[in-house]
């Protein structure tokens, strides 16, 4: 039994991985926007202020009360509602990946110091690691790479379309 299980928990922790990758690669940039755009300097500091398990608590907070959309989400793509499941589940991931990232960032020192934490995020580090190491990811990436430049050429040739001067041709 256990020899039958290894690989499906590896198969879908990679395919968790993999769907965090992809949320996170959107949820990077919207962090940093925000951190651009909105100060939030007194909120910050006291985040910052935090001993490491107090700190621990509210970086676990995005995760608890969000991660539960997720099956709330696959019910409603379940029972036929699929646009308000699919909306659930893309407006909540990415919500929760933008605050874990910002929170992690501000208290990543501190986490660092507890030592189940230090030793599990080596564990996810390892695991994403070897998730793009893999072909599969490496397929992915290219397509992806490819895929930004197809619209970074069209966005710049249809800009330069719309700076021409028009001219009547009659």
């Amino acid at each position: 039994m256990k020899r039958i299980l290894k690989p499906v928990t590896y198969v879908l922790a990679a395919v968790y991985f993999l769907v965090d990758a992809v949320f996170m690669a959107v949820a990077r940039p919207i962090s940093a926007w925000l951190a651009r755009y909105f100060e939030f300097k007194r909120l910050r500091a006291w985040i910052r202020s935090l001993p490491p398990y107090p700190s621990l608590a509210l970086f676990s907070v995005p995760v608890l009360v969000l991660e539960p959309i997720k099956p709330v989400a696959a019910y409603l793509v379940a029972t036929g509602q699929f646009l308000s499941g699919m909306a659930a589940f893309v407006g909540c991931e990415l919500l929760k990946l933008v605050l874990v990232e910002r929170l992690f960032h501000l208290t990543r020192d501190k986490l660092m110091r507890i030592p189940a934490f230090a030793w599990a995020y080596g564990k996810f580090t390892e695991m994403r690691a070897w998730l793009e190491a893999t072909e599969a990811w490496r397929a992915i990436r290219a397509l992806s790479r490819t895929a930004k430049d197809f619209v970074a050429r069209t966005r710049a040739r249809l800009a330069g379309s719309f700076d021409r001067p028009v001219t009547s041709r009659d």
